[in-house]
């Protein structure tokens, strides 16, 4: 594995899981490499389930050992929505902007003590062949702010405080993002078992 494709073309995406991978001793590779590359449907009905359909899915097409991951909001005031439809929430094509307007009409009515919600990230290692190797989940727990603030980050990030702080994801640094964020905890699952597969393979 000299390669890994992180199966992604989302900028802000790609640019975190570089900062937290950057001691593995590999070359990363993204989507944008790869212009032919189609997207699988994901049909998925756990963020599981679409991560291993992305790594397998974009393994195969590559030739790559591929990451694929498949992160979400789950509001409890919305019966978990948006979830694995988070994307999408607002229809295709929309913007991050527009996602995050609908939630917050969404709960306008909810109190600020009942938008408890958790940012949850799953991620899965595929070979070439499009076997699976492993596959990691990252939870990260907290509010929905009433109101967007922040430009750092990408998604929800502008209206998601993780417990403990007072900011949103928008507002906080990369830092305490690489430390405590959904995908942080996942990418840390990840790269304890790029260690174990190295010291194996070494």
């Amino acid at each position: 594995m000299s390669e890994l494709l992180i199966a992604t073309k989302n900028v802000g995406k790609i640019k975190e899981l570089e900062e937290l991978l950057a001691d593995a001793p590999i070359r990363l590779r993204s989507l944008n490499d790869f212009p032919k590359a189609f997207e699988p449907e994901e049909p998925g009905a756990t963020f599981a389930a679409n991560a291993v359909l992305k790594a397998r899915s974009y393994a195969l097409q590559t030739g790559l050992w591929a990451l694929g991951d498949d992160s979400g909001l789950e509001v409890e005031a919305l019966g978990g929505a948006p979830g694995v439809l988070s994307a999408r929430y607002a229809g295709t094509g929309a913007t991050d902007a527009e996602r995050i307007e609908k939630l917050l009409k969404e709960l306008s009515k909810v109190r600020e003590e009942n938008r408890r919600a958790r940012f949850v990230c799953a991620a899965a290692i595929a070979r070439a062949t499009g076997e699976i190797e492993f596959v990691a989940e990252g939870v990260c727990s907290g509010s929905i702010a009433l109101a967007a603030s922040g430009a750092n980050g990408f998604g929800y990030d502008p209206v998601f405080v993780p417990d403990g702080f007072s900011e949103t994801f928008g507002a906080l640094s990369n830092n305490i993002k690489q430390q405590i964020s959904h995908r942080a905890r996942a990418s840390q699952k990840i790269i304890q078992y790029l260690r174990r597969f190295y010291a194996a393979a070494g």
